[in-house]
């Protein structure tokens, strides 16, 4: 293992301080993401939906699950983003009372828009570390997203 850094916070009884950077890094990352986001006029929880729904509609309670957040918060946010025309609702083909999110072509072009410019700002940010290449850092990042989706299959995220 590698001494930290001289401005890391002090370990922890019980706490790697290593893992305990990575923690506050992983905080610190929603801020940096959430940066480009405000350019397009997207919130991380609103980002977070429309990926959630690129992947296929899903039902509120199933967002909700999947944003650890509550119901009533699902439905703000799909009324906010159906009012831009990002998301449109759906009845279920299998259960008229249930109702199913889509993106819309809108929801797509903003949700493309705001990967590429959420990915420049990893970017730059990787171009901190490695002699000024970001390579590492962006693939290290892409295999978290792997872990998440494998956490997600197995029951445990």
């Amino acid at each position: 293992m590698t001494d930290p850094p001289a401005d890391s916070p002090p370990a922890k009884e019980g706490y790697p301080t290593r893992e305990v950077d990575a923690a506050r890094a992983a905080a610190k990352l929603a801020r940096q993401i959430t940066i480009p986001l405000t350019e397009h006029q997207l919130s991380l929880s609103q980002y977070r939906v429309l990926v959630f729904l690129d992947e296929g509609g899903a039902a509120p309670s199933d967002l909700a699950d999947r944003l650890s957040v509550s119901r009533p918060s699902i439905t703000a946010l799909m009324d906010g983003l159906g009012e831009r025309d990002l998301v449109e609702r759906h009845n279920d083909p299998d259960d008229g009372r249930r109702v199913v999110h889509h993106l819309t072509e809108g929801g797509r072009r903003i949700l493309e828009i705001a990967d590429r410019a959420v990915a420049d700002r990893l970017m730059v940010l990787g171009a901190h570390v490695n002699a000024g290449d970001p390579t590492p850092l962006i693939e290290n990042l892409s295999k978290f997203g792997d872990a998440i989706r494998a956490a997600r299959a197995a029951g445990t995220a």
